[in-house]
């Protein structure tokens, strides 16, 4: 019998997720510019949520800080056992100081004290949480910021971040539909396994393009925007030993130069 996945949200993940389960035979309605469902249409979405055996948000909290989709559609979630999945922020965690953060540190002490209330929202409905790092793949890396002259190294000394391809995110998401009778709700984070500073990545993606190096800048210099500036704000490690475990999850790219030449195959494939 085919498996049906409703997405609200047909952004850059949600639509590598939705690729990826249509290759297995899933059928996908989703919702979002690219989608088949309009958000604002509680008839079709109801309509689409009776079909769905799955239900994943890639919905972030609004500018006034609540969750669109829990407020419209959240009662409705809550009354079935269907599988639920939300794609969250390890931005949840807020600054560790460059320590590692796994899934029973404390959330809400950071910048996005909104994304931390729908996470938690999420969980108390039974969902798998997704708490994902800095996504990147093709078409959004550190190669296309360099190609297109945006790339920063920006001058903070002991700063570190994690980061995930977005293949990688599908594939753990698709784990854990697959093994939804014994992979238990909660948060699981999906972070590669190398976290380090963005100024190696840079680096590393001008040697792989021949590209000069940008110059050390302090965020003063750099002009960043504030969300940018609140990127640099926070240091911490991500561990992903939960998704490993409880999935049997391995990302594909373990560390950001292996995907960076997935990334760049891949523009070369599409040429």
């Amino acid at each position: 019998m085919a498996m049906n996945l409703f997405i609200f949200g047909l952004g850059y993940s949600a639509k590598g997720i939705a690729a990826r389960l249509a290759r297995d035979g899933w059928r996908v309605e989703a919702t979002g510019s690219d989608g088949t469902v309009p958000f604002e249409d509680e008839g079709a979405v109801h309509a689409a949520l009776s079909r769905a055996n799955a239900v994943l948000s890639s919905v972030p909290p609004n500018r006034e800080g609540f969750d669109p989709v829990l407020d419209r559609y959240g009662a409705a979630l809550a009354r079935s056992d269907r599988w639920l999945g939300y794609l969250s922020s390890t931005g949840v965690y807020g600054d560790a100081g460059g320590a590692w953060v796994d899934e029973s540190t404390p959330v809400g002490t950071g910048r996005r004290s909104a994304r931390s209330d729908a996470d938690l929202r999420w969980l108390e409905l039974g969902a798998r949480v997704f708490r994902l790092p800095g996504i990147y793949g093709p078409g959004r890396s550190a190669l296309d910021r360099v190609r297109e002259g945006r790339a920063h190294r920006i001058d903070i000394p002991g700063q570190v971040f994690s980061r995930v391809h977005v293949d990688d995110i599908a594939a753990g998401v698709t784990l854990a539909l697959n093994a939804a009778s014994s992979a238990p709700s909660g948060a699981y984070n999906l972070g590669d396994d190398y976290p380090c500073s963005q100024n190696e990545v840079i680096e590393y993606a001008c040697r792989m393009l021949r590209a000069p190096v940008p110059p050390m800048q302090t965020i003063e210099q750099a002009n960043l925007s504030p969300m940018a500036r609140g990127f640099y704000a926070e240091n911490r490690r991500v561990a992903n030993g939960k998704a490993k475990r409880l999935l049997g999850w391995r990302p594909q790219y373990p560390t950001y130069r292996e995907g960076l030449v997935a990334c760049l195959e891949r523009d070369h494939e599409a040429r």
